[in-house]
């Protein structure tokens, strides 16, 4: 895998592909794939989560192209990250994890 892109797989293992840039918005990712040693993160550029389930971690992976985009944005229309009620809970539990 590239090293400008970073897999990420879901609990039903269900693999995500993105750019580097876009995972390190996680702290917690980040810190896995910078690591020193012979971790399967780092060697092979790809995390598991095996308590984060597809639909959520695609919704987290969205989240941090999000957070990319509008960061340093001057403009004061950022539009809001829309999250269904019914994911809520779970997502946030997933983003305390990941420090996102």
């Amino acid at each position: 895998m590239p090293k400008n892109t970073v897999k990420l797989i879901s609990a039903e293992g269900f693999e995500f592909i993105i750019d580097y840039k876009a995972a390190c918005v996680s702290n917690t990712i980040r810190n896995m794939l910078s690591s020193q040693g012979s971790f399967t993160e780092t060697e092979l550029g790809e995390v598991k989560f095996p308590e984060i389930s597809t639909p959520i971690l695609e919704k987290v992976c969205q989240y941090f192209y999000y957070k990319l985009r509008y960061q340093n944005s001057t403009t004061k229309n950022i539009p809001e990250f829309k999250v269904p009620p019914e994911v809520a809970l779970e997502l946030l539990m997933a983003a305390n994890f990941l420090d996102a």
